[in-house]
């Protein structure tokens, strides 16, 4: 059997149970080995049925005393049975799985493992495991793997089928880690990392065949990041800025600094200064001033002879950012150019003309600045704003527009600090923890449906006191199967029957740029009372006057989705609030709002998120092109993490394009998971 043939040839695999495998991603047998456990089981240990605990998991060995017996309740098929040991006798229930009713022996002796409850003053215990007790048993008597499985698809038979697969592929793991890299860490082999993953035989042997594979997976991440980004090293810089002195800007400005924001700028002249490429990602919450910084470095640019680029994710936020930055550098005789997809032709062309010449001396825009027919001159400075909505390509493209231009990453979006090691490795990470004096703390409620008289007086309230409300909902377009808030229908019912006399409009991504643009334009003017929309707003729209947000199914957004959301209000002079509807029951999303009443820090929201979460499609990893994890925790590995960057760093310094004789399999690796052409990765 080799790594890479189908699942079908894995004993006890067949098409239907193949089909349910391949649904989840499982194709191949490599594929079905490194599908790893989502939890364990010690059942090492056994109790007596007299010694069992209610409410908790117990392992017992006892035997079938009757026949089992199944009946009919509604559409449930029940199947019961008797089992008995020396100290007492206990009931084992299954729910739907009539099957069980002729695998039980009647007199044979089993190992039983499951929940033990009380029911009608008699113990029973419900959908036990069970095997008959024997040595080298996958099901009882040691460390028992659980996994997520399809439907119809019991824990033993994928246990069964993964220890199929590792049997029959034995030693087929080899080793592409250097071997000094496994000395100096001290991993276990490959080969015994699969096993003890699985099966292991004790806390030991499963510790260490997860550090191996979660070294691993980090490992191979982090080279291709060096070789995706190449910067970790350090390019030499073409860009002289020069003359430092921000006295003229900061006046225009019109208010100081932060001491973060001061830091911050000291880290960034620093960078200048230092002969090498600026590569630095300044992160900060909602409202602490990034764009002043922004502003301020693209002065010293401009002024040392510069071209400057800021690139924005959509065209609100890039012609937002265009008013801005024209309003202070019309004053300072500096010329903004503005370039997005939804300039006419003409407006294009004549952008296109501006930029080349260099008359426009700082240029904003969106992916529209990434275009084959964009010639910069002379690009000192790369901006780009929320970079969590680029994939690193496009920024890579963007600098490639000039030679070694200083690059400026700024982000609203807090990250926890292990993902942004993960995210921008080849990045210096400034945080602007600071907010400037006067902004407002944004009060969060989390209420569910019956709340809404008292919200929508409240609503009415504001308005007549010259605020404005933004009301966000999950979906566009009504759904049948989904009982979910919509904005189409929303905004039609507020007109219509809550808020008749006020000025209801809604946005949403499927609009025309232009008309997303006017609409926003006329909330910001003030000539919208409520608006109802998708997350479309979650960056990009600056209105002080907006004092309260009404967001709908709050359970359906992330923590970090809710938190950007929340900095829409509170940005003027005025007390603000933010209300989470949600009626949802689980314990989890009770947790997660909780958390956004209890907080206005981004980064703590952001570590909790990770945490509750996890570390699979975090930030739009997929967006990065990076793969979701399969083992490796991003909140619980940070040592280890720590680790793999070091060793990582050092291997690409000695051997950047992975020549060397030691380095080929790991090459290979590589090559083989991200299936893709990057230079100095491919063969």
């Amino acid at each position: 059997m080799e790594l890479l043939d189908s699942i079908e040839v894995i004993k006890n695999i067949g098409k239907t149970r193949a089909d349910q495998l391949k649904k989840m991603g499982i194709e191949t047998v490599e594929d079905l080995i490194e599908y790893y456990p989502r939890n364990y089981e010690d059942r090492t240990e056994s109790v007596s049925i007299k010694e069992v605990e209610k409410g908790e998991v117990n392992t017992i060995k006892a035997r079938v005393i009757v026949k089992p017996e199944g009946r009919k309740v509604r559409n449930m098929t029940i199947i019961s049975v008797r089992v008995e040991d020396k100290s007492g006798g206990i009931d084992c229930i299954w729910f739907n799985q009539p099957y069980i009713k002729n695998q039980l022996i009647l007199g044979q002796e089993y190992s039983f493992t499951g929940k033990v409850v009380e029911k009608f003053g008699r113990l029973q215990m419900e959908s036990p495991d069970y095997e008959i007790i024997k040595e080298g048993s996958l099901n009882t008597g040691r460390i028992v793997p659980l996994y997520t499985v399809p439907k119809k698809m019991s824990q033993k038979v994928i246990r069964g089928c993964i220890k199929e697969a590792i049997d029959q592929t034995e030693f087929a793991f080899e080793e592409y880690l250097p071997s000094w890299i496994v000395k100096k860490h001290n991993l276990c082999s490959r080969d015994f990392a699969v096993r003890n993953i699985h099966f292991p035989e004790n806390d030991y042997n499963f510790f260490k065949a997860r550090k191996r594979l979660v070294f691993d997976e980090l490992f191979i991440l982090q080279m291709h990041l060096l070789e995706l980004k190449g910067n970790v090293c350090g390019k030499k810089s073409n860009v002289k800025i020069l003359e430092y002195d921000d006295g003229e800007i900061k006046s225009i400005l019109g208010f100081k600094l932060t001491d973060a924001q001061e830091r911050v700028l000291n880290e960034v002249k620093a960078d200048f200064k230092n002969g090498y490429v600026m590569n630095r990602l300044i992160q900060g919450d909602v409202g602490s001033g990034k764009t002043a910084i922004a502003m301020i470095c693209s002065y010293l640019a401009v002024k040392n002879g510069y071209q400057v680029v800021l690139m924005a994710p959509t065209d609100v936020l890039a012609n937002q950012h265009f008013k801005g930055f024209s309003e202070v550098f019309e004053k300072l005789n500096i010329h903004c150019q503005l370039l997005t997809s939804g300039l006419k032709k003409k407006e294009k062309e004549r952008a296109y003309e501006e930029i080349k010449s260099g008359n426009a001396q700082i240029v904003i825009g969106t992916h529209a600045l990434i275009q084959e027919k964009v010639e910069y001159s002379n690009l000192g400075l790369v901006i780009t704003d929320e970079q969590h909505r680029f994939g690193v390509r496009q920024r890579e493209m963007l600098s490639e527009k000039g030679e070694n231009p200083h690059t400026l990453v700024m982000t609203a979006t807090p990250i926890p600090r292990t993902l942004a090691l993960i995210l921008y490795g080849d990045l210096d990470i400034s945080i602007i923890d600071q907010l400037p004096p006067g902004r407002q703390k944004v009060n969060t409620y989390a209420v569910d449906r019956s709340h809404y008289p008292r919200l929508y007086k409240f609503i009415k309230n504001e308005v007549e006191k010259g605020r404005q409300i933004y009301i966000i909902c999950p979906m566009i377009e009504e759904n049948d199967k989904l009982e979910l808030k919509d904005v189409l229908s929303y905004t039609e019912d507020l007109n219509r029957n809550i808020f008749p006399s006020l000025r209801v409009e809604c946005v949403h991504g499927k609009m025309k740029n232009a008309q997303k643009q006017e609409i926003m334009e006329s909330f910001a003017k003030g000539e919208i009372d409520v608006l109802v929309s998708t997350t479309v707003i979650e960056v990009g729209i600056n209105v002080p006057n907006a004092s309260f947000m009404l967001i709908e199914n709050a359970e359906r957004f992330g923590l970090s989705a809710l938190h950007q959301l929340r900095g829409r209000v509170g940005r003027g002079s005025e007390k603000s609030y933010c209300v989470l509807i949600s009626d949802a029951k689980s314990k989890v999303a009770k947790q997660r709002l909780g958390i956004m009443c209890k907080t206005n820090d981004g980064f703590v929201i952001s570590e909790k998120d990770l945490e509750i979460r996890g570390p699979g499609d975090f930030f739009g990893t997929r967006q990065h092109g990076l793969p979701e994890m399969k083992i490796a925790n991003l909140y619980k590995d940070i040592e280890i993490l720590k680790e793999v960057q070091q060793t990582a760093i050092s291997l690409y310094q000695k051997d950047k394009d992975m020549k060397k004789t030691e380095n080929i399999l790991l090459k290979e690796k590589i090559y083989d998971i991200f299936n893709t052409k990057i230079k100095k990765i491919c063969l």
